[in-house]
């Protein structure tokens, strides 16, 4: 669980209300909005493309990972 800590910190902050559930979630889809937008604009040169694009995938299921990790911490499934 440790691991899963240093990799995904953000989504183990102290979440108390909901109203911080949604901030957290929030603030990680904006990363993941603002990451979206830099590798499509990257996207457009074809020799880098096709890295970019799996760099993309990665990136949207780090913050699909991030957002369910959150929600399992604020419901305490996780220890």
């Amino acid at each position: 669980m440790e691991t899963i800590k240093k990799i995904f910190p953000y989504s183990f902050k102290a979440k108390e209300t909901v109203g911080a559930l949604i901030v957290n979630i929030l603030i990680q889809l904006l990363i993941g909005f603002v990451f979206g937008i830099l590798i499509a604009v990257l996207a457009k040169f074809p020799i880098i493309g096709i890295i970019i694009g799996l760099l993309g995938g990665l990136v949207d299921l780090y913050v699909l990972v991030g957002i369910i990790l959150a929600i399992l911490d604020y419901m305490k499934v996780l220890k």
